[in-house]
């Protein structure tokens, strides 16, 4: 009886290992992320060239989803990380021997893909492992607090190294990062590869379209997904309107990510005794409320507790639109889904705050805010559509 106790346990030390490799991997692209921008500006480069350089990030993710998610689909999990180590760990180290803007762009194309292509391999791989509908809705739930977590240790080490050893230290501390999460990585246990149906070569990703549950579960995530960026862009600009300064206009955003990681810390056990489309129905009822009396907080105050209920509510979506995602796609498909996933993620990244600036300058920042809870309200119609037999075990 005694020897049951660790095999049970196995999973749960197999999960923590690619956590603990997630955080790794995306605390690289995140540092990144915060000391390229930080070192152009110093370079005397324009808002605008920022700005670009910043969507570098998702761009590269928004063209290698599909091709990475059905690489995915033929090679398992070790593979696709290992490109994708090699990939960002060649990032840091060309930021290190060069650090000139041009390369700085490349890095950023390099740590972005790199880091979407492998968590579409981890994210396909945690589905696979999971066996049932409970354990898929768990395991997302863990896997989702590596990115809260590594948003906070990326830019933070980065900046410590910036301020006390410079740009390249900061530069080579994220190259190895990379190394780290494969040591976790590359211990996995991989499942034997599904047998794919003799007409699956013939099947593109856009025939998983057919399915109407896929159709919603991918626009409901879009909607939910463009609220979060409207938060991250739009905030500043209002907490500017209102007189904040920039440290509260960061704690006000701080408080949003910290929420949204709280309660994905939370959500296994909350998953565990409710259904995917009830919390994500939930979820969209209660961001197309806050959306609608948020421009209505002049205070701080006011304003930071609408961003921490912001942050529970969509903090605990993605959990669930991914455990459904598994649960609907064929097995030999489930690559291809999660990259078309966070391909329309990642384009929505690039393309929502160019429109968002747009719109905030023609009929005002109060006015984003009412659109979104307009179109997440209409949008929690689809959500209830979600219901459906394949995910409610």
């Amino acid at each position: 009886m005694t020897t049951s106790s660790p095999e049970a346990r196995s999973p749960r030390r197999e999960l923590a290992r690619l956590i603990t490799g997630h955080v790794f991997l995306h605390a690289c692209m995140a540092g990144m992320r915060m000391a390229a921008p930080l070192m152009a500006l110093q370079q005397g480069y324009s808002d605008v060239a920022v700005g670009m350089l910043l969507a570098l990030f998702a761009l590269t993710q928004v063209f290698l989803a599909l091709p990475a998610g059905r690489y995915a689909d033929r090679h398992g999990l070790k593979k696709p990380v290992r490109l994708s180590v090699v990939a960002a760990v060649l990032g840091g180290a060309i930021a290190v021997a060069f650090p000139t803007f041009p390369v700085l762009c490349l890095s950023a194309l390099l740590t972005g893909g790199a880091t979407g292509s492998a968590v579409i391999a981890l994210q396909r791989h945690v589905g696979r492992a999971a066996h049932t509908p409970s354990e898929l809705k768990q395991a997302f739930s863990w896997l989702s607090i590596g990115p809260a977590f590594s948003n906070f240790v990326g830019p933070f080490s980065a900046g410590l190294l910036i301020d006390h050893a410079g740009f390249r230290a900061a530069f080579l501390l994220m190259a190895l990062l990379p190394l780290l999460a494969w040591a976790f990585i590359r211990k996995a246990h991989e499942e034997p590869l599904p047998e794919r149906p003799t007409s699956a070569h013939a099947s593109r990703a856009w025939d998983l379209w057919r399915d109407p549950m896929f159709r919603r579960l991918l626009l409901v995530n879009w909607f939910l997904s463009a609220a979060w960026d409207v938060h991250t862009f739009v905030v500043p600009v209002l907490g500017h309107e209102r007189g904040l300064s920039a440290s509260v206009i960061g704690s006000i955003l701080g408080a949003f990510a910290a929420a949204a990681a709280l309660i994905r810390v939370g959500l296994p056990i909350l998953a565990a005794r409710v259904h995917e489309w009830v919390l994500i129905v939930a979820a969209m009822v209660a961001t197309a409320l806050i959306y609608a009396v948020y421009p209505f907080m002049h205070t701080a105050v006011t304003m930071g507790i609408c961003s921490i209920l912001l942050g529970f509510a969509l903090g605990m979506v993605q959990p669930m639109v991914m455990s459904m995602l598994h649960q609907i796609t064929p097995e030999h498909r489930h690559g291809e889904a999660v990259g078309m996933r966070l391909m329309m993620i990642n384009a929505s990244s690039v393309a929502m705050p160019m429109l968002f600036g747009a719109a905030g300058a023609l009929v005002g920042v109060s006015a984003v805010f009412w659109t979104v809870a307009a179109t997440v309200g209409a949008g929690t119609r689809l959500a209830l559509g979600l219901r459906d037999d394949r995910t409610s075990g």
